[in-house]
């Protein structure tokens, strides 16, 4: 699997650690965050991260800031991404098969990385169940088509 991750400043270390976590099970992953501790804003790294998730550049994309809800609102503000901050392995899995997200975020200030690694690994290995969650998908598509004519 070909996956994106991005972060801010708050999150380098947690980061790098579950960039070589993915590497080391198989998965090509794609360094869209910041490597140094100055100040960097989250939404840059957000954005691009949900751009190639968007475009299918990749199949999915992790996001870390301090508690990853910053990153991920960024995230969800493009069209087709479905961003979910988890703090615990069961959040995760089931944002994928209820919600089928395709980023995961989390806060390197929240969660330690083992967490994080439970986290990642439920929702890499869960699967979208489709069927009823999917009328809800649909809501979600078509509030972000209306905003989009609201804004034309």
């Amino acid at each position: 699997m070909k996956l994106a991750i991005g972060n801010d400043h708050a999150a380098v270390e947690m980061k790098q650690e579950i960039q070589k976590y993915l590497e080391e099970k198989g998965h090509e992953v794609i360094n869209i965050g910041t490597d140094s501790a100055e100040r960097f804003d989250y939404p840059i790294s957000g954005y691009k991260v949900a751009k190639l998730v968007s475009s299918g550049e990749v199949d999915g994309g992790v996001l870390i800031c301090g508690t990853g809800v910053g990153i991920s609102l960024a995230a969800n503000k493009v069209k087709g991404i479905r961003a979910c901050v988890c703090s615990e392995p069961y959040t995760a899995k089931l944002s994928k098969q209820h919600n089928n997200s395709n980023i995961i975020a989390f806060g390197a200030r929240v969660i330690g990385i083992e967490t994080a690694k439970m986290i990642v690994d439920e929702w890499l290995s869960a699967e979208y169940e489709g069927g009823r969650h999917q009328a809800r998908i649909d809501m979600i598509t078509e509030i972000e088509e209306t905003q989009k004519l609201a804004a034309d």
